[in-house]
C-alpha cells in the first residue's frame, strides 16, 4: 500500500481539500473534476478493487454509501440530484488501485456511460 496515492491520502503524507471525514472514510474534492461537484470517496482500509471486498469489508461500503449522502448535503446536491459512480478494473474505468467512489453533481448529467 506503500505505492497508493489514496492511502498516502488517508495518511496525509499528500494534501487533499477534504469534505467529509469519520473513522471509517474520507471525502475529498477530485483534482480533475469532471462536473462541478466532483468528490472521491475512499475507504481508509485499503481493497484495491470492489471486487476485493470481503464480507467484513461490507461495513466499509456501508460507510461509503452513507458519507455519499452527507457529501451530497454539504454540497448542496442533495435534492437537485447527482450521480455515484465506482469504476472497477480496468474495463471498468478503474485507474487507480484503491477502491473509490465517484460523487458527480451541479449540472444535469445525461443519460448513458460516463
Amino acid at each position: 500500500m506503500e505505492e497508493c496515492i489514496f492511502c498516502k491520502i488517508v495518511a496525509g503524507t499528500i494534501p487533499s481539500r477534504k469534505v467529509y471525514e469519520d473513522e471509517r472514510v474520507l471525502a475529498f474534492d477530485d483534482i480533475h473534476p469532471m462536473a462541478p461537484v466532483h468528490v472521491i470517496i475512499i475507504p481508509k482500509r485499503h481493497w484495491a478493487t470492489l471486487m476485493d471486498v470481503d464480507s467484513a469489508g461490507m461495513a466499509d461500503l456501508q460507510a461509503m454509501m452513507a458519507a455519499g449522502q452527507e457529501v451530497a448535503r454539504l454540497k448542496k446536491v442533495d435534492q437537485r440530484g447527482f450521480r455515484v459512480v465506482i469504476n472497477c478494473n480496468k474495463e471498468g474505468g478503474q485507474v487507480v488501485w484503491h477502491l473509490h467512489m465517484h460523487l458527480l453533481g451541479g449540472l444535469r448529467l445525461k443519460d448513458g456511460l460516463a
